[in-house]
């Protein structure tokens, strides 16, 4: 299907969607998300080390604490912050990391940067005092921030870092979980909150001949400046010499490609899947437009953003950047749609043939750009917004090696072959992400044992069960943030605000009524189970239909169960953190039970 048609009715829906397919078939693997070789154990266990802090050894700790967090990153802080504004003193937090920040301590890859409007980003603006420097701050000034609010919040007092939880068990006798790490310490504690974050542990291709190459090799969250030289602002003068290969072609790697083009010898970027390359437009912050912001601007834009999000049409677009232009030109995927589903498919196909003639007037070589071209909905992948990444692809010295859906043949000593071919390198970097489509006992590293020795991957063997996506029944004094049966925004941070907000008032509520347990009642659970699969039962199509990504089990249309782990509150969420604040208003607990 070509730009030719210019209207609506001009467009063949049969056509475009053969044409997807297609792209789709070429994609799907029967292996599913078999493909990705665990980061974490045997031949691969050296990519998850630290490579940023020295590791400290300590004494084993024995203790009690009223509040346990798992995970340091914004999950984590924010849950902190919300308890120590709710009194509790009593708190521990682990984190495996050398300090506060998750993902922006992981990750300090060449370019890293967020991809959300900063001043909606960074939470508690207002309450720490603080403007970012950006419109898209880098990982430098994120990490920085999330340093500040630690110790706004008197949580380094509470941090053991370099610290891995390893079991985590109910112990009923006592009303309290017993909670083992990596370290030797016992921590028994009334309430336990898990926010290890959804990009966590990093995943590698299971590509045939991965630990044979005798190169350089590296994850993009392990970072070797050793080797590149330079920082996450650029300058990688150690590359000069070098023939560089990354494979990955999402959000990551956008913004690595064009540091590596610009500091080594020669750069290949081996695709699978091209992305949507929209645009950016970062700017410095304004700071006549700073002082002029007046007390509780950053709500009133949030607001304004996720109405936006949730296919509202507020007056005024407070943020007015990539990601509101597409909510307002596309229908919404996470909250109810007004429109027919044809007309969402048309509007979806002007607006990609919109990206797609963007990467045309970019790219000079039409046979380089014709490769970068994504060819499926909008939404079916995470869209990535960069302003360097396509003009990279006029360099000499960088060549676009695209596999046409099938991946990367091999991998030898001395290079990658794609299609027969060898590229010989001297280093490659994997920018293949995260385990962010299993389970959680899988993305947490332990798996809780609740009432009568029931693990939760039992538990939700066969279905999930939550209220509010933060609880589950059987598994008392236990929360859990994250995307589980809870509501889906490009703004995480907001998301884990609001979840904090929701589990320290509850923990409060524990405490300060003198309960001993609280959990969702069986009708609580069934309540929201309903919610959730009334409000989303149209979606499976749409996934089922998308390229691979980690949205749909990598097109595995059979793995139906981590699906219902990303299933969301079909009403959007400005309407979700409404539900959740109205809950909290109401005062009765319903849902629950407090003994």
């Amino acid at each position: 299907m070509s730009s030719t048609a210019t209207t609506h009715e001009e467009i063949d829906l049969d056509a475009i969607r053969d044409l997807y397919r297609v792209e789709r078939d070429k994609r799907v693997r029967s292996d599913g998300l078999g493909q990705y070789a665990d980061a974490e154990e045997g031949d691969f266990a050296y990519y998850a080390e630290d490579p940023y802090t020295p590791r400290e050894e300590r004494e084993s700790l024995t203790e009690t604490v009223d509040v346990l967090v798992v995970g340091g990153g914004f999950g984590g802080l924010l849950t902190g912050a919300r308890l120590r504004q709710a009194g509790v003193q009593s708190l521990r937090i682990l984190d495996r990391a050398g300090d506060f920040g998750g993902t922006w301590y992981w990750n300090r890859y060449p370019g890293a940067q967020c991809d959300i409007e900063s001043y909606l980003y960074l939470p508690l603006l207002e309450q720490m005092g603080f403007m970012p420097s950006e419109k898209y701050v880098r990982q430098p000034e994120i990490h920085e921030y999330t340093q500040k609010l630690a110790r706004h919040f008197r949580l380094y007092e509470a941090a053991l870092f370099q610290t891995v939880v390893t079991d985590a068990t109910w112990l009923e006798s006592e009303n309290r979980w017993r909670i083992e790490t990596d370290r030797g310490d016992v921590i028994d504690a009334r309430f336990v909150v898990m926010a290890n974050g959804l990009l966590s542990r990093p995943r590698l291709p299971g590509i045939p001949g991965i630990t044979d190459f005798k190169g350089h090799t590296f994850h993009s969250s392990r970072w070797d400046y050793g080797y590149t030289g330079g920082t996450t602002l650029g300058g990688l003068d150690k590359l000069g010499d070098k023939k560089v290969g990354i494979i990955g072609t999402g959000a990551t790697a956008v913004q690595i490609v064009p540091h590596l083009a610009q500091g080594a010898e020669h750069l290949y970027v081996f695709q699978r899947t091209p992305s949507v390359i929209s645009f950016r437009g970062n700017r410095p912050t304004d700071p006549s437009w700073a002082e002029s912001l007046k007390p509780g601007w950053q709500e009133e834009r949030l607001d304004n953003f996720m109405s936006i999000a949730s296919g509202g049409a507020p007056e005024e677009d407070l943020v007015d950047d990539g990601w509101t232009t597409a909510f307002k030109a596309l229908p919404s995927l996470i909250s109810d749609s007004k429109i027919s589903p044809e007309e969402a498919e048309k509007r979806d196909y002007f607006e990609m043939e919109r990206m797609r003639e963007r990467i045309a007037s970019v790219v000079s070589d039409s046979e380089t750009a014709a490769k970068l071209k994504p060819y499926y909905r909008f939404f079916c992948k995470r869209p990535c917004f960069h302003d360097e990444y396509l003009p990279t692809f006029n360099r000499d010295n960088v060549s676009l090696i695209d596999t046409d859906g099938r991946g990367v043949e091999r991998i030898t000593e001395t290079g990658v072959v794609v299609g027969g071919v060898e590229y010989e390198l001297d280093c490659l970097v994997f920018a293949t992400g995260f385990e962010s489509a299993e389970v959680s006992p899988r993305q947490a590293g332990f798996d809780p044992i609740g009432r009568g020795g029931l693990a939760l991957s039992q538990k939700w063997n066969t279905e999930v069960r939550t209220l509010f996506g933060l609880q589950t029944n059987g598994f008392p004094n236990l929360f859990f943030l994250g995307i589980t049966q809870g509501t889906l925004c490009p703004n995480f941070s907001n998301m884990l605000n609001e979840q904090s907000k929701q589990v320290a008032f509850v923990i409060e509520q524990c405490i300060s009524g003198e309960h001993v347990v609280v959990e969702p009642t069986l009708e609580g659970e069934a309540d929201w189970v309903a919610t959730m699969e009334a409000a989303n039962a149209e979606d499976s199509e749409f996934w089922d239909t998308c390229t691979p990504s980690r949205y749909n089990d990598d097109g595995d249309s059979t793995r139906k169960l981590p699906n219902r782990y990303q299933t969301q509150y079909g009403g959007g969420p400005k309407e979700f953190y409404e539900i959740l604040a109205a809950w909290r208003a109401e005062g009765t607990g319903k849902g629950l039970t407090f003994r």
